[in-house]
């Protein structure tokens, strides 16, 4: 989704550092299976025999026209425009080394883009219409547009073998995308341009609509939202007549994304023969004083909450100063002792190797809050899974401070 734009206790960030595979990393959306278990990190099982299906619904608004464009409205010109933004925003994310989804890399991952003609041609507001095609429509309302919301992406995963919605065919495991829609507002109290319009006069107070197509895909591929400023996955959109990062480019078709966004893709979808980003930072970030705990509720029977949860923590490369990833932190969750853990855990993974990184925490308490990140939050505990618990409230109220692993 896109948007519009007391005393503290100190808290210790200990550190381990190792380098293997990927475990879990930043804030992606999970799902846990019905049967019980971990939160699984949602995402496609994709191959060539079974590439991801995309469409774009070419039924525009009209009355009053939100999608601007450089060519005449209601011409084959305009199609081609918009088609173009869509299918650069894919290429974004397609572009990043180190990921099965590079297009380079491993091609046949992604099918070709695809038009349909009905307005409604996103899975409405009814469970029951899901129709396992993965559509981006302009001109479909929804109760999903709440009060700033430009925005949205629907999401649909398993939450056991077997499950399908649709035409999206038997899910392999917990956790598996069946569908994804993308909805643009379409009443009027938004604007958006493609590239070549944001360049006129008339798209200077319109949203980007290259740099919120990149975002809401990004939802497509599995993640939520980032609190770092600079992620193309930050909640909330760039200024009307701007636009994120750098135009995609043949020589850089990743150019709007960050680093934090290019970690994170690289995370979910690992390229095994990827050598460069194979590096892994994991600790806990824990109160110096463990009674400031103590009257949080139990997450679940027998359990309490034993660390951090909800602190940003972000891995800085120390000789350039540049942000390489960030994640959510405060949970673990061990396969054989399910549910998940409120231990103040945190894991960044597939971070280049050969470099320095600085790592520090910090509350969620700037634009992006607890609330950005509240479905997120509840999916680790599976509600109505067997192995269900209780997802305590994010920690705001810290001072930060470094205890580093000793050798």
């Amino acid at each position: 989704m896109r948007r519009a734009s007391a005393a503290a206790a100190a808290v210790l960030l200990i550190l381990t550092t190792t380098c293997g595979p990927a475990a879990d990393a930043y804030l992606m959306d999970t799902t846990v299976p019905q049967g019980g278990g971990c939160p699984a990190s949602d995402r496609w099982n994709l191959s060539p025999a079974s590439p991801l299906n995309r469409r774009w619904s070419t039924s525009l608004p009209l009355a009053p026209p939100t999608l601007l464009t450089e060519a005449a409205q209601g011409t084959s010109a305009q199609l081609s425009e918009i088609e173009q933004a869509v299918s650069d925003a894919f290429g974004v994310w397609s572009g990043v080394t180190g990921t099965t989804f590079n297009s380079t890399s491993h091609p046949g991952l992604i099918a070709p883009l695809s038009r349909v003609s009905s307005a409604s041609s996103c899975s409405n507001d009814q469970e029951s219409n899901l129709d396992g095609l993965n559509t981006i429509c302009f001109n479909q309302s929804s109760i999903g547009f709440a009060s700033g919301v430009l925005a949205f992406t629907r999401v649909v995963t398993a939450n056991t073998p077997g499950a399908s919605v649709g035409s999206s065919g038997p899910a392999a495991f917990a956790g598996q995308i069946l569908d994804a829609d993308t909805l643009f507002r379409n009443d009027g109290q938004a604007t958006f341009a493609t590239p070549a319009a944001l360049a006129t006069p008339q798209g200077q107070g319109a949203y980007d609509l290259e740099s919120l197509l990149a975002h809401e895909i990004g939802h497509w591929f599995g993640f939520d939202h980032s609190a770092v400023w600079r992620a193309l996955m930050f909640p909330f959109a760039p200024p009307p007549g701007q636009f994120l990062g750098d135009r995609p480019s043949s020589q850089r078709p990743d150019g709007p994304l960050s680093d934090d966004d290019r970690t994170g893709i690289r995370f979910l979808y690992p390229d095994p023969s990827d050598t460069a980003d194979v590096g892994a930072i994991r600790g806990r970030v824990l109160p110096a004083n463990s009674f400031a705990l103590a009257n949080l509720p139990a997450p679940s029977p027998g359990e309490s909450v034993t660390g951090i949860f909800g602190a940003q923590v972000v891995a800085v490369d120390a000789d350039t100063g540049a942000v390489i990833a960030g994640t959510i932190g405060g949970w673990s969750c061990d396969a054989s002792n399910p549910p998940s853990k409120f231990d103040g855990s945190f894991d960044i993974e597939r971070l280049p190797v050969g470099h320095n990184y600085r790592i520090y925490a910090e509350p969620l308490v700037g634009l992006a809050g607890p609330g950005d990140f509240s479905v997120a939050f509840g999916d680790l505990c599976g509600s109505g899974s067997a192995s269900a618990c209780n997802t305590p409230q994010a920690g705001t109220s810290f001072n930060p401070r470094v205890r580093p692993a000793v050798p």
